[in-house]
């Protein structure tokens, strides 16, 4: 067994309620693939074809449609961790026993309804059943119907937590009063990331945010304490100190097709904000194999600190 570094301890030593099971399956992301023990990761999401359908996710690289290609391409790239929901786990469980951690992603949203909501779609016990390490789910905050998501994963939390599963939450504002704007407006991207806090998560997504503001109340505080945010550096530093100074590991998503010096330099800003890492799928998945094994062994090579 691979010895838990200490960067690993340091970070959950800061999860104090939590039991063996649930830090062993933490410990497991943390210490796997080719950044194992560092406390940064990379993780594969694929969970698009229920909000996109399958030819937008997958047409550009139709390899993509077999769910064994998802879990291969974690596996070849040394990433920490594979994303997705129970169809696709189901699909490829078995040959790929033990070659990856998994995160099941317990609620998802599709492209043919106009709520800002999410269906609950896979279980507690489905993620045992699975081997997962740790169970995903989406909240909208700002949406109307956010307060039922976050009681749905509250719910989902105290059980899995119980069983020793980690809990990863995507914290993404829309809907509601929240414009496309302020979807990434630093106020509220940091304000996601403290409610995925607040909520129990162990694992918080976000996306990273831009210098915009939209809430009134929060940009006079941000003025009048000099709060940085000139940077993508000092914004991601600004989100991770949201999430608890730091006690808190947070992951920021790869968003829209982009290019790759725009994939890197983000990486770069995330690594030097002192985020732990990316979790990222179209940017992944629709490029071919080899480019995006290329790609995803760069991005490893950043939060290494040697690219």
């Amino acid at each position: 067994m691979t010895k838990v570094t200490q960067r690993v301890k340091k970070i959950l030593a800061g999860y104090e309620s939590d039991n063996p099971g649930t830090k062993g399956n933490l410990a497991r992301i943390l210490m796997h693939g080719k950044l194992g023990g560092t406390g940064k990761m990379v993780i594969l999401p694929v969970d698009q074809g229920f909000e996109h359908g399958p030819a937008r996710s997958f047409a550009p690289n139709p390899a993509g449609y077999d769910p064994h290609y998802h879990y291969q391409l974690a596996v070849d790239a040394g990433l920490n961790a594979y994303a997705s929901t129970l169809g696709m786990l189901e699909a490829g469980a078995d040959t790929f026993a033990g070659a990856i951690p998994t995160i099941l992603k317990c609620n998802s949203a599709n492209s043919l309804s106009s709520n800002k909501d999410q269906a609950v779609t896979a279980s507690v016990a489905d993620a045992l059943r699975l081997g997962c390490a740790a169970i995903g789910f989406t909240i909208y905050p700002g949406s109307e119907d956010q307060y039922e998501l976050i009681e749905e994963i509250r719910e989902l939390a105290e059980e899995a937590k119980s069983v020793g599963l980690a809990v990863v939450v995507w914290s993404y504002p829309r809907g509601g009063m929240v414009s496309r704007e302020g979807e990434t407006a630093m106020d509220v991207c940091a304000y996601a990331a403290h409610l995925a806090a607040l909520i129990g998560a162990h694992i918080i997504k976000v996306k990273p945010p831009t210098d915009a503001m939209f809430l009134e109340a929060a940009e006079k505080v941000y003025t009048a304490q000099k709060i940085d945010v000139s940077t993508l550096t000092a914004r991601i530093s600004h989100v991770v100190q949201s999430c608890f100074n730091g006690r808190r590991i947070v992951v920021f998503s790869g968003g829209e097709a982009k290019d790759l010096d725009g994939i890197y330099n983000e990486a770069r800003a995330i690594r030097d904000g002192g985020g732990n890492g990316s979790i990222i799928g179209r940017n992944t998945f629709q490029r071919p194999r080899e480019d995006a094994l290329a790609m995803l062994d760069s991005i490893v090579k950043i939060y290494q600190g040697k690219f």
